[in-house]
């Protein structure tokens, strides 16, 4: 069921999405050099390397100075790519992940391999379903990037502390999950975005 709700729920999006997804894109060719999408690899299902798809918000080349994004204001980040981030507009083109089954709507965050290589064995029991486009840890740490840009250590604070707790969230996802519960994550998320 769960399955059926993301294709069916991922094709109405695209459909409807799709003047917006003109719209973004000459907005992003207009304000910055490089492409319109972004592809990261990222970790999935049972170990499962695949390319995220994200709406680029970043100058060329950005990877190559650190996974993370420290700050709403990095200066890596493009005019254009500030509002996309702000209202999770840059996440728009996962709906194709979704539609060809690497990732769901609702599923733990697919992380970077750099930060799944750490995980101990109860952590990579996120690895054993599909990611997702949001979760209970995406509506917690929706200001992610601002608690990294106040710590002197950006890297350390991610790994002992926002990562760790971003998994057991996962996790209690894991062990307790339906459809409803998931669209229930989904209205939160929204909610998020827009109070924010």
């Amino acid at each position: 069921m769960k399955r059926l709700f993301d294709i069916v729920f991922s094709c109405f999006g695209i459909l409807i999405l799709s003047p917006f997804f003109i719209i973004i894109s000459i907005m992003i060719l207009l304000d910055s050099k490089g492409g319109i999408l972004y592809k990261q690899e990222r970790t999935g299902k049972g170990g499962h390397i695949f390319r995220v798809l994200k709406f680029r918000t970043m100058r060329p080349d950005s990877f190559a100075k650190g996974a993370l994004t420290v700050g709403s204001r990095d200066p890596r980040i493009t005019n254009v790519g500030y509002y996309l981030r702000k209202y999770k507009l840059d996440e728009l083109p996962q709906l194709f992940n979704v539609l060809f089954g690497e990732m769901s709507f609702v599923g733990p965050r697919p992380e970077v391999k750099k930060y799944t290589d750490l995980y101990n064995e109860e952590q990579k029991k996120v690895l054993s379903v599909v990611p997702g486009i949001t979760d209970y840890a995406s509506i917690k740490f929706r200001n992610e990037n601002d608690l990294l840009s106040a710590s002197e250590n950006p890297e350390k604070l991610y790994i002992e502390e926002i990562m760790p707790e971003k998994l057991e969230l996962n996790l209690k996802y894991i062990a307790d999950h339906n459809v409803f519960k998931d669209i229930k994550i989904i209205f939160d998320t929204f909610y998020t975005i827009i109070k924010h």
